[in-house]
Order: C-alpha cells, then sequence, then structure tokens
C-alpha cells in the first residue's frame, strides 16, 4: 500500500496508474487522518503547475507536517517534480518559503538564450549515488528521463544529490537520504525507465 497525496495540483491518475503497473497498491490521501487510516507504508507527493499553491494545499491541510514527520522517521517517501522542491527552504518562485526539510534552495534557470525555459522534454540523468536503491536496473552513467520544469533545487548539502542532468551547466535532477527519495522529472512520463523507479520505490516500500 502506498499513500499518493492529493494537493489539488498532480498528475493523481498517472502517478497511481504508474504504481499499479509496477504491483503497488496506490490509495489516495488529502488529509493526515487518511494518510493514518490507509497503513500505507510508502508515501508518494507528485505535484505539477505552481510550488506556492503546493505548498499552501500541504500546509492548510496540516499535510506538511505529516511529510515532515514521514521523513524524520526515514519511511519510504517519494516526490516527484514540485514534490521534491517543496522540501527545500525557500524557491525564487514567488518567493515561497518551503517545508524546510532539506536545507537549500530552489532556483530558476539563468541560461544562454538558446537553452528554453521551461526545460522541457527528455534528457539524460547519472546517478551519482549509483548504489541507490532507487537506481536498480537503470544504467548509473545514461538513462533518460521527462522533465518539465523552471526552477531547480540546489541542496546545500551536495551529498543529498542522487542524480544530475546537464541543461546548459549540470543540475541536480534528483534527491536522496535514507529512504527518503525525490525527483525532479516525472517518472510516470518516462515509460519504461519511469516505471522502473516507482518499481524500485515499491520495494523500498514493500522491504
Amino acid at each position: 500500500m502506498i499513500a499518493v497525496i492529493d494537493n489539488g495540483i498532480c498528475n493523481l491518475r498517472s502517478v497511481t496508474k504508474a504504481l499499479e503497473t509496477v504491483g503497488a497498491e496506490p490509495r489516495v490521501v488529502r488529509t493526515p487522518a487518511e494518510v493514518a487510516a490507509s497503513g500505507a507504508s510508502g508515501l508518494v507527493l507528485p505535484g505539477v503547475g505552481a510550488l506556492r499553491d503546493c505548498v499552501a494545499s500541504l500546509r492548510a491541510t496540516k499535510l506538511d507536517v505529516t511529510v515532515r514527520e514521514w521523513i524524520a522517521a526515514d519511511r519510504p517517501f517519494l516526490g516527484v517534480c514540485l514534490g521534491m522542491q517543496a522540501l527545500f527552504e525557500h524557491s525564487e518562485e514567488a518567493d515561497v518559503t518551503g517545508l524546510g526539510i532539506f536545507p537549500g534552495q530552489v532556483v530558476r534557470f539563468r541560461r544562454p538564450p538558446e537553452f528554453k525555459v521551461p526545460h522541457m522534454g527528455w534528457n539524460t540523468i547519472r546517478f551519482t549515488q549509483p548504489n541507490s536503491p532507487l537506481a536498480v536496473g537503470l544504467a548509473p552513467e545514461g538513462e533518460a528521463f521527462y522533465f518539465v520544469h523552471s526552477y531547480y533545487c540546489v541542496p546545500a548539502d551536495p551529498a543529498l544529490v542522487l542524480a544530475e542532468c546537464d541543461y546548459g551547466g549540470p543540475f541536480c535532477a534528483a534527491i536522496a537520504r535514507g529512504r527518503c527519495f525525490a525527483t525532479q522529472f516525472h517518472p510516470e512520463k518516462s515509460q519504461a525507465k519511469g516505471l522502473q523507479v516507482y518499481r524500485n520505490f515499491a520495494a523500498v516500500a514493500g522491504a
């Protein structure tokens, strides 16, 4: 059982379908009580759109406390896109204060004119923690995933970085600490390799 947070601005259907495809049992949750009642062994925070709305929704429902406590207890967690950005202290996007679970900033791409913003489409990532359970079955030196974002995370601790991507310069494409993982790319839009990410997370949650 994996709980998937509905914060009102996420592609729930794609995420739950991907989890079902890899044999997990997703359950959509909207309140801390629903998370507790689900008996879930894993928690997923997806998101698309504006980070301000994502964080505001989490705080309004008190799910920000749930996420913070879940990660602090080292329970299996996966953030996707905004679900990764929300974990940091601050974002340049609308001057948003994040959940502050990890020290660091979310900054806008500042690239030469030939690099369009948002960064949209397929790009190759390189795992900097190739032995991570989230990287099982994936090539450490190059796998293509689907991105849609104008901002990216800059962790204060480089050891937090799980994978890097290059778009006119390197940026953090995924993070990991303990059993907390998050990706800037969208695994649910990344075909077979994206399903492998969800399969790996489900394995961590089921262990």
